[in-house]
């Protein structure tokens, strides 16, 4: 059996929505010593839907697939749905990670996580 699915090989290879959003709503930085990945997510939202979403991952093949993955399941979604976006969910997406690879999922649950908490916490502070 191949070490990696198609899927996985096609998110590391094409990933989607690499780059950055300069007027981000919410900014997500996650990184795991361990292995070295570093994963940052930019959100933009527009009444409480995701319309944009964009990813920067320093990291192995694995990490930059499952970035990719994780900002197509939550572009265009609601903020509510994508808070319960969970790393099982990106690599089960991807058909599925090798276990010493399922780190890579959970910084991209991380990552939005960490995204989004930046957008409420902006949110908050503009409503005074």
């Amino acid at each position: 059996m191949a070490l990696y699915s198609e899927k996985v090989m096609d998110h590391f290879r094409n990933p989607r929505n690499v780059g950055i959003i300069e007027d981000a709503d919410g900014i997500g930085e996650v990184g795991n010593a361990k292995c070295g990945d570093i994963m940052k997510m930019y959100l933009k939202i527009e009444n409480d839907i995701v319309t944009d979403v964009k990813f920067e991952t320093f990291g192995c093949g694995s990490a930059i697939a499952s970035s990719s993955m994780a900002t197509e399941l939550i572009k265009g979604k609601p903020i509510d749905e994508v808070m319960q976006l969970t790393n099982k969910a990106v690599a089960e997406a991807l058909d599925g990670l090798p276990d010493y690879k399922m780190h890579c999922s959970v910084l991209a649950e991380e990552a939005i996580q960490a995204a989004l908490n930046d957008y409420f916490s902006k949110k908050k502070a503009a409503e005074g």
